[in-house]
Order: C-alpha cells, then sequence, then structure tokens
C-alpha cells in the first residue's frame, strides 16, 4: 500500500512516522503501554493479505468514489442549504424549526462521513483534497489539529484503555468504565446522559479545543508534523471568530430576524447534531460487549494491537441500508478501527473479510443487529457503571 502510519509514542510524548507497503499498523512499544507482539495464530496477516487481495482484484481504490462525492454534496446541502432559506425568506416559526434540525442532520452528516474519511486520509488518494475536506470540521466548531489527536492518534491507538483513550473521559459528570471513580450522582446517568450528549459540538466550540491545544501542544504530541504552537493558536482563535461571525454575528447584523431565534436555532442544530454524534459514537465502543481493558504492572498489553481492536470495538445495524448510507460507516468500526485509512464505502463489503476471518481464528466479531438494541445496551452499560462498586451484588 505504500501509505504512512503514524502511531503516538506516549512515553516520548510524539508521532513516530513508520512506512509499511502492505499498511499493517506498527505499533511502537513504549513503557507505559506495549501491545503485545505474539500473534502466533497470525490473524492480522491472513486478515491484511486478504483484503489487500480484495481490492486488487477488484481493481478498486481503498479511497473514496463517486458514492461519496454525491454523499458530499447532498450533506452540505442538508447542512447549509437551510441555512441561506432562514435568513432569505419569511417562514412561519414551524418551518424555521424544521429546518434548524435538518441543519443539525446535515452537520452530523459532514462530520461522519466526509470530515472522518478526510482527516484519516481515506476521503481521496490526494492530499490536498483530504485537507480540503478536513478542514469542514472548522464549519463544525471543531479544531482539525485536536481531533487528529484526540481521535486518529489516542483513540485509534489506545481504543477503550482507560487513562489513554481520551473518549472514554467526560470528566466527573459521567462514568464509561469501571476504571474510572465513581460518584454519587452516577446512578442516574443513564438518565441524564442523554442531555448531555447533545452538548458536544458546544462543548468544541467553547471549552475543549481550547483545553486541548494546551494539553497536547505541553506535550508535544501531535498527527504528522509538530505545528508551530503560535500558527495553532492562531488558527484556532480566528476559525472560532469566523465561526461565530458567520452563524450569530452576521445574521444578527444584516437579516431581519430576531437575535433571540438566530439563538435559539443556533443551540437547536448544535443539540441535534451533538446528540447524533454521540449517541453513534458511543454505541461503538461503550456497549456490555466490549472490553476497557488495562495494561499488567509492567505497561504489558495482553493482545496485539489488531485483536485489541476485536475485542473493543463493536458494529451495529450494518444490514440497514439507511444507517450504512448516514453514518459514514461508523456502525462498521470493527473494520474502521482495523482498517481506518480504508474509506468507508468499501465497509459492507470487506466486513465479510472481517468477520469471516475473526471467526476463523476463533475472535470476537461484536456486533449488534439493530440500532435500537446497540441503543439499550449502551444505557443498560451506563447504568450498570452508576452503580456503587463498593456495594456487592
Amino acid at each position: 500500500m505504500g501509505r504512512e502510519i503514524l502511531i503516538y509514542n506516549a512515553y516520548f510524548s510524539r508521532l513516530i512516522f513508520r512506512s509499511n507497503p502492505e499498511g499493517k499498523p506498527k505499533i511502537v512499544n513504549t513503557p507505559q503501554i506495549k501491545f503485545s507482539r505474539v500473534d502466533s495464530a497470525k490473524f492480522f496477516r491472513t486478515l491484511n493479505k486478504r483484503v489487500n487481495t480484495y481490492f486488487k482484484e477488484n481493481e478498486i481504490a481503498r479511497t473514496g468514489n463517486w458514492k461519496l462525492h454525491v454523499k458530499t454534496i447532498v450533506m452540505f446541502s442538508l447542512y447549509l442549504s437551510p441555512y441561506f432559506l432562514l435568513l432569505t425568506l419569511n417562514l412561519p416559526t414551524w418551518a424555521q424549526i424544521l429546518l434548524t434540525i435538518v441543519m443539525g442532520i446535515g452537520m452530523a452528516g459532514v462530520g461522519m462521513n466526509v470530515m472522518h474519511d478526510a482527516n484519516h486520509g481515506s476521503y481521496s488518494s490526494k492530499k490536498w483534497i483530504n485537507k480540503i475536506m478536513g478542514g469542514s470540521l472548522y464549519i463544525l466548531a471543531g479544531n482539525v489539529y485536536n481531533w487528529q489527536v484526540q481521535h486518529n492518534v489516542l483513540h485509534h491507538t489506545y481504543t477503550n484503555i482507560h487513562g489513554h483513550d481520551e473518549d472514554l473521559d467526560a470528566g466527573r459528570i459521567i462514568r464509561f468504565s469501571e476504571h474510572a471513580k465513581w460518584r454519587r450522582f452516577h446512578r442516574f446517568q443513564h438518565v441524564y446522559s442523554v442531555f448531555l450528549y447533545g452538548l458536544l459540538t458546544f462543548n468544541w466550540m467553547l471549552t475543549a479545543d481550547f483545553k486541548q491545544t494546551k494539553r497536547y501542544l505541553s506535550k508535544k504530541l501531535s498527527y504528522g508534523k509538530f505545528p508551530k504552537p503560535s500558527v495553532q493558536w492562531t488558527t484556532l482563535f480566528i476559525t472560532k471568530a469566523i465561526y461565530v461571525a458567520i452563524w450569530i454575528v452576521l445574521p444578527i447584523l444584516f437579516f431581519d430576524i430576531a437575535w433571540w431565534k438566530i439563538l435559539i436555532g443556533f443551540f437547536l442544530m448544535h443539540y441535534v447534531a451533538g446528540l447524533i454524534l454521540s449517541i453513534v459514537f458511543q454505541l461503538a465502543h461503550v456497549v456490555g460487549d466490549t472490553q476497557m481493558p488495562l495494561p499488567d504492572n509492567t505497561g504489558n498489553m495482553k493482545n496485539t494491537w489488531a485483536i485489541h481492536q476485536l475485542f473493543t470495538t463493536v458494529n451495529f445495524s450494518t444490514k440497514n441500508k439507511i444507517m450504512n448510507w448516514f453514518t459514514g460507516g461508523l456502525n462498521h468500526q470493527v473494520e474502521h478501527h482495523i482498517f481506518p485509512n480504508i474509506s468507508h464505502v468499501h465497509y459492507t463489503k470487506i466486513s465479510e473479510i472481517v468477520k469471516k476471518t475473526a471467526l476463523e481464528f476463533n475472535l470476537p466479531y461484536n456486533e449488534y443487529k439493530t440500532t435500537r438494541s446497540a441503543i439499550i445496551a449502551h444505557f443498560k452499560h451506563l447504568k450498570a457503571m452508576g452503580v456503587n462498586p463498593a456495594i456487592p451484588a
């Protein structure tokens, strides 16, 4: 494949580049986290060979194709078209509310389908196209540098490892893992969590990006070339200012719309997007069927990196064409975590190979048949994590 794989080195707090013609992730062992190098059954080697053969025999690229390009147009249209309609047409209140909901759906759609693939380098074989499409994160209130470190580096390398995978860190308010400290209010987290999930993108916009930039720069973390701190801070402040100007300031100053309607619409758009993104993300890792293993006292993990992904990740509703299309393959998380540099438009096909190979090697292939069953599993897990661990079951 010839693609560079970027792996986070926790001990030296930096990324190390490894070039691998087969595209196999090479995990750099560190005193802090060491994935096993022993795969006596050669699971990943077999799987990788079979997936490579699939693309070669069908003469198709691993990146996005016309299906992704059409979807890009649709998602951006859902996100941006209602914005211009709201600014230019005198619509009744119910229509305005409906359009802001559509914008939220489009916002989530752009994030899951366009931004996600692009920032993994799988949207296109051309780096400049990936960079442009990955930059769509700025109009979703996020920041590319922060997202790539948190998602591509920490989450994809240390999936479901408490204290390393920041996707498991919801602060004090939600307890996702048995390894996190329990607090009395966690007893009700399976109830109140759904209301907090809608605040995800607000958190990006208001606080998270600033805190992450400070933390990641101080630890010298990056996905690829380490950015110049002054450039990252300047980019962060400018993009945030432009975002607020486009969505709030300009509509209030130049269009005949009540300011409170603009703020309510802005909130509703973000809440819908945040709710969709949060739930989709949680169904892949924070459910009862996934494991949240810790390293032993010497920092060793039980499994190799690829096998670790099978134990910590779950698919859901993979036979549902609507979910496959809208979630950008995030319902195929097993395939995505093992092959993050393959575009999601190929996951349905290669999932047959992944599942067959996992079962052949007597390894788990976790999946929920429906979205409903995955959602139930997630909130059951939250309820279980809300029980005081000091009280025997």
